[in-house]
């Protein structure tokens, strides 16, 4: 499931891309036919994204909401401006250096054949086709075809005269007012890229601290924090050394806080670098290791009958709400 820092870099694409622009809109799918005909030729004003949502505006108080859910994504295809601050040379979003400094050499292509290791640049137009979620593989060539042919089931295509964005697979795809906007929104827990910071940590520790829900699950539910996913869960226990099954209201306040500051930095780091990158202090031979391969990005993810990286001990797994939990049963005793 896509997670907070790529619907923020969605929204970003959106932002210079289609905000201020008319978009001819239509679902080849079949799915949402009379949604995009309301939306079609009609400009695009704002947009926001919330967590693992994103709204797009429109002229006429027409809200356009969209949950990628487990399966989907956006692909995007034209001429692209592409934000510098997610921008990569080779045209593919989320390819940054987060330390924002060159490194020197061959592009390193990751396991899923993504560029990570480029500083961030000036915005640029660049005929690109990219794909825009947690599972991306490659890159279409489509050649110069326009508009490009529609492949597979897109439930919205929503085109500018120079820019195609194809939604696929989402779990909400839906037209709303601004008070049903306001209404989605507020059932929505702090987002450290929406609020404010400091407000948003007393928030969440409010919430936090009185729940008897084991932290483990209090970290995904939207309703408490917005955006972590099961990768940033398993990272942020491990960085606090916290038991995921311990009762919110039992957990040390300032471990609470501690976990919202640290989802405030790996949520920045995200949107910056386009990986959930969550080792820090890296040589830069780890850093370049990281960055071209997921395995080594993480302390537990995924790592499930492997040696945990600080003391040893074996990695586990469990089902925790339907979703796999990566913990360390020895770094997390507390």
């Amino acid at each position: 499931m896509p997670e907070g820092h790529s619907v923020h870099r969605i929204a970003r694409q959106f932002d210079r891309n289609y905000v201020g622009r008319a978009v001819r809109a239509s679902s080849p799918q079949g799915r949402f036919v009379e949604g995009a005909s309301v939306i079609d030729e009609r400009t695009v004003m704002s947009v926001r994204a919330v967590g693992k949502q994103m709204f797009l505006e429109f002229e006429g108080d027409v809200w356009l909401r969209v949950h990628l859910g487990m399966y989907g994504a956006w692909d995007f295809a034209g001429e692209i401006l592409v934000d510098p601050t997610i921008a990569s040379a080779n045209g593919r979003m989320g390819q940054t250096n987060q330390r924002g400094t060159d490194l020197e050499g061959e592009p390193i292509l990751d396991d899923a054949g993504e560029n990570s290791l480029t500083s961030i640049g000036a915005p640029r137009r660049a005929r690109v086709h990219v794909r825009m979620s947690e599972q991306t593989t490659g890159l279409a060539d489509e050649g110069d075809q326009w508009p490009p042919p529609v492949v597979g089931q897109v439930r919205l295509r929503l085109m500018t005269e120079v820019t195609c964005a194809d939604l696929r697979g989402p779990t909400a795809c839906e037209l709303q007012d601004p008070e049903q906007v306001q209404a989605t929104i507020g059932k929505l827990g702090p987002d450290p890229l929406v609020d404010d910071v400091a407000e948003g940590e007393e928030r969440f520790t409010r919430v936090v601290r009185r729940k008897p829900t084991a932290i483990g699950l209090l970290l995904m539910d939207q309703a408490v924090v917005s955006g972590i996913g099961n990768v940033y869960r398993a990272e942020m226990l491990f960085r606090a050394r916290q038991n995921p099954h311990t009762p919110g209201r039992d957990v040390p306040e300032d471990v609470v806080r501690g976990l919202w500051r640290d989802w405030v930095k790996l949520l920045r780091t995200g949107v910056e670098t386009g990986q959930m990158m969550t080792m820090d202090d890296l040589s830069d031979e780890d850093y370049r290791k990281a960055m071209a391969s997921r395995d080594d990005r993480h302390w537990v993810y995924h790592r499930a009958g492997l040696p945990c990286r600080v003391c040893g001990t074996t990695i586990v797994v469990e089902e925790a709400a339907g979703r796999k939990l990566y913990w360390c049963p020895n770094c997390q005793k507390g």
